[in-house]
């Protein structure tokens, strides 16, 4: 309890960290809802995440580095299409501004 009340009191505790939204920025992937099933069909809520992983692409147009949070899928994508054309896509379908 005493040691609960000092963090509280500290003044690097009182920050609010804003926390990061597990979204995939160029295909708009998130968090699924879904069941724990068991042996006994008892069933408990779960959530299911995508595989998001944070990378940095150069845009050759522009000459400039983008970093984006985005799912290994939509990593495939890009090395199918290309880094310029997803990110269109993902502008005409308001994921990335």
């Amino acid at each position: 309890m005493l040691k609960k009340l000092l963090f509280s009191l500290h003044p690097l505790y009182r920050i609010k960290y804003k926390k990061m939204s597990r979204v995939c920025q160029l295909t708009g992937k998130s968090v699924m809802v879904g069941n724990n099933v068991s042996h006994s069909n008892r069933k408990t809520k779960r959530k299911f995440f995508p595989n998001l992983v944070t990378k940095k692409f150069f845009i050759p147009e522009d000459g400039t580095q983008i970093t984006l949070k985005i799912s290994t899928s939509a990593l495939r994508t890009i090395n199918k299409k290309g880094i310029s054309a997803c990110i269109k896509d993902a502008r005409a379908k308001g994921f990335l501004k």
